[in-house]
């Protein structure tokens, strides 16, 4: 992939944590790329990770994180910046849709006040007429039926399917360059879960926004992700194509991840669990 044409650019990206008088890293020597409009998949276990990866994107880790490497968002190095450049980034131009929309949208505001007030918060000078017209598109562009109606509708009034659209929704209002999906249908039965996955690449392929999709499911990223990254232990084991992980695995933690998919025609008998977790050296990738 050309250097050029990447909107994000990671490089030797390690994330430590303070833990018994040491500090004790989740992410090791991550090295990413993503184009405008690509969509990366980012695959791995509890504890792999790639959420913490995300997060530090976000600029959203915990103060008594400790951060090195570099993140380059367009041209801008996020590693070090203050919080007045990171929120001049974060929400606008990258935007995260969460796991669970349940626990992020507050059940006393409707729904359109809330994806109203994410825009506002953007946008300086706009009056909460324009914004509620904004949450209004918004919602219809994420296939909510009857939306001039249901933006004054409380988070418990919608189903957790619709929840999520609500939550891609006010990820949208700000037209981002970049869109982070943190295991965006965990929770959702497998019908709803193809319906927001189908979603986002409707949505990615529309506005030209890249792409972000981390999930511990390899049958989710196969959907919608051009390239994947699997990692275990804070490190990237494998990289390549869908084409390439899933038709021929090299790392043989990925190819515990893809046995351990369930299939039709499977055996409970037959399904088989990810070995346990051991040392993985640093930089350890395949592809």
């Amino acid at each position: 992939m050309s250097g050029d044409a990447a909107l994000l650019r990671v490089r030797d990206l390690t994330v430590s944590f303070p833990a018994a008088g040491r500090d004790v890293p989740v992410v090791r020597g991550l090295d990413l790329e993503l184009r405008r409009g690509q969509t990366l998949g980012i695959v791995g276990e509890s504890g792999s990770g790639k959420s913490m990866t995300s997060l530090a994107v976000m600029g959203l880790l915990p103060p008594r994180a400790s951060v090195t490497g570099s993140i380059v968002f367009d041209g801008a190095e996020l590693v070090g910046a203050g919080e007045r450049r990171l929120r001049s980034i974060r929400g606008d131009r990258v935007a995260m849709v969460f796991q669970d929309p349940l626990s992020c949208l507050n059940p006393y505001y409707t729904v359109g006040t809330q994806i109203a007030e994410a825009y506002r918060s953007h946008r300086s000078g706009v009056s909460r007429r324009q914004a509620r017209e904004v949450a209004v598109e918004a919602m219809e562009r994420v296939h909510i039926r009857h939306a001039a109606r249901r933006v004054d509708e409380y988070p418990h009034q919608f189903s957790g399917g619709m929840r999520q659209r609500v939550m891609i929704a006010m990820a949208l209002c700000t037209d981002p360059e970049l869109i982070i999906a943190d295991e965006p249908t965990t929770a959702l039965d497998v019908t709803v879960q193809a319906q927001i996955l189908d979603l986002l690449e409707e949505v990615r392929q529309e506005s030209g926004a890249a792409l972000m999709l981390i999930t511990h499911d390899l049958a989710v990223v196969s959907r919608v992700a051009e390239e994947i990254l699997v990692m275990r232990s804070g490190v990237v084991v494998e990289r390549g194509t869908a084409r390439e992980v899933f038709s021929d695995p090299r790392h043989e933690y990925t190819r515990a991840l893809l046995d351990a998919v369930p299939r039709i025609d499977d055996r409970i008998e037959d399904l088989r669990a990810l070995p346990r977790a051991g040392r993985t050296t640093s930089g350890s990738v395949v592809r």
